[in-house]
């Protein structure tokens, strides 16, 4: 029997019933390399049609075939039936099959405002090994941003780590880290391999891992709240990525913000509007466009 990974997200693909791809003027796609997952979306005519989120592997190239290859599989549609690719993330200079690559700081500006509407300003991407702060228009144009890439606390991989070291399934973390009586302060390190060290401290000292979980999303919120104060938050605020469904993170930077995110329950009925592929839908809506003018549409 395989030891379970509690620091892995459930991998997962979908296809939007109903559309006939045949039919659509424009295929275009997005394909997000991040640092630790890898996603594709597929838009015809500018609506979702597929899309894919999986764990990123050792090759980037690969990683992208291997998400790309997913979310067209059963479709009927193939990568020729594309007509324009852009590639964002971690590894978008490594997509061997996009036509090009922009970066994932406007690519999360634009599908944010494809998820949520024009009303978002301001968009919190917490990435697998970095965060930043956007400040965008109503169209999802990139007015300002603020990138923290030192180190992984504050960061999804920084949440895996918590999780693996206290076995618990990371889409658990948010919830579990509120079953305390108290909130406990915050780990005081500011790096995930000293913070480890920390937690394992704690434990050993008597605190429940709730406590523990507690204590880290608490240190990861203040670390991001303090990234966003720079950039200025405006509303709309909204926050892309795996992170966006971590209620332990989401609602204590809410609360030290004094400012609510809009929700990105959408998602839950309708898989098309995952705020984890977020970038991957921006780029999808950049390459329509970028199809368009070369068409002389735009």
């Amino acid at each position: 029997m395989a030891e379970k990974e509690f620091w892995r997200w459930p991998e997962y693909r979908h296809t939007t019933p109903g559309i006939n791809w045949r039919e659509g003027k424009v295929i275009s796609a997005g394909v997000d390399i991040g640092s630790v997952s890898s996603k594709t979306a597929i838009m015809v005519d500018g609506e979702m049609f597929a899309q894919s989120a999986m764990r990123t592997g050792s090759s980037s190239p690969d990683s992208a075939e291997r998400t790309m290859n997913w979310a067209l599989e059963d479709t009927g549609m193939t990568l020729k039936d594309i007509h324009y690719i852009v590639g964002t993330g971690y590894g978008r200079v490594n997509v061997p099959f996009a036509h090009k690559a922009i970066t994932e700081i406007a690519c999360h500006a634009r599908g944010a405002n494809y998820v949520w509407g024009p009303t978002v300003r301001t968009v919190l991407d917490m990435g697998g090994q970095d965060c930043k702060a956007i400040r965008c228009d109503e169209r999802g144009k990139v007015q300002n941003f603020l990138m923290n890439d030192k180190c992984a606390a504050g960061t999804g991989r920084g949440m895996e780590v918590f999780a693996d070291l206290l076995s618990v399934p990371i889409e658990e973390v948010g919830e579990l880290s509120f079953t305390v009586d108290e909130e406990p302060p915050p780990v005081s390190s500011t790096c995930v391999v000293f913070a480890k060290s920390e937690a394992v401290g704690m434990l050993r000292s008597g605190w429940s891992k709730e406590k523990v979980l507690a204590a880290y999303c608490r240190a990861m919120a203040h670390r991001v709240v303090d990234l966003l104060n720079r950039v200025g938050v405006e509303k709309d605020f909204v926050i892309t990525g795996g992170i966006a469904k971590n209620i332990g993170i989401v609602q204590r930077i809410e609360k030290e913000l004094g400012i609510k995110a809009l929700k990105p329950d959408k998602w839950r009925s309708d898989p098309r509007f995952d705020p984890m592929l977020a970038g991957a839908m921006g780029a999808a809506l950049f390459a329509k466009a970028l199809y368009e003018r070369s068409k002389g549409q735009g």
